[in-house]
């Protein structure tokens, strides 16, 4: 018997592979079976941000899914990979937004992002998304693997084991490497916020 998660990621897989050969009406049909995933993984990045924050989760999923979905002769091969480009896309606009209210306000008001336990920052603090990007990308230089364990954890919120599925390695190489990701990356924001 397959779950509902099981059932929307077979649809979804199937949509995407639909969109991939040009039809139209699977990318209108994906949209309402992704939304749901792609808003509360928006709500979660947004929670740490502060209250005037002038981009909201809807905003975010919308600007997403049409970087996603958008002109662009990108392929999706299934559900994870979907979701990984999301990854991508939420950090990069989350990351822009930041930068450029830096860019307006000298300092951003932004507090250094907390690695704890299985996440990156509480839901009490806020995210510097531009310095966090920095971090990542020097990360996908010692090691591209890592950086993407900690886009599909944090950005996108998959569980271990649809990480090592995504990724094709074992859930115990994902949970060591997300285990050393996070301590790599708390020792470089904290040097960067020293600085």
């Amino acid at each position: 018997m397959t779950s509902p998660r099981e059932h929307t990621s077979a649809a979804v897989t199937q949509l995407l592979s639909r969109a991939r050969q040009g039809d139209c009406v699977a990318t209108n049909e994906l949209f309402p079976l992704v939304y749901e995933e792609l808003r509360t993984l928006a709500a979660t990045h947004m929670a740490g941000e502060r209250r005037e924050h002038t981009l909201s989760p809807t905003a975010l999923v919308h600007e997403a899914y049409l970087r996603l979905v958008g002109p662009s002769d990108t392929s999706w091969d299934n559900r994870a990979h979907f979701f990984g480009a999301a990854a991508i896309a939420i950090r990069r606009i989350l990351t822009d937004h930041a930068r450029a209210r830096a860019r307006d306000k000298r300092g951003g008001g932004a507090s250094p992002v907390r690695l704890e336990g299985d996440t990156l920052a509480s839901a009490a603090e806020t995210i510097d998304h531009a310095s966090l990007d920095d971090a990542l990308t020097k990360l996908a230089a010692l090691d591209p693997q890592k950086a993407r364990i900690v886009e599909l954890r944090y950005y996108v919120g998959l569980p271990v084991d649809e990480v090592a599925r995504a990724l094709g390695v074992s859930a115990s190489t994902v949970a060591r490497e997300w285990a050393f990701a996070r301590t790599w990356l708390r020792r470089e924001l904290s040097q960067s916020e020293a600085r």
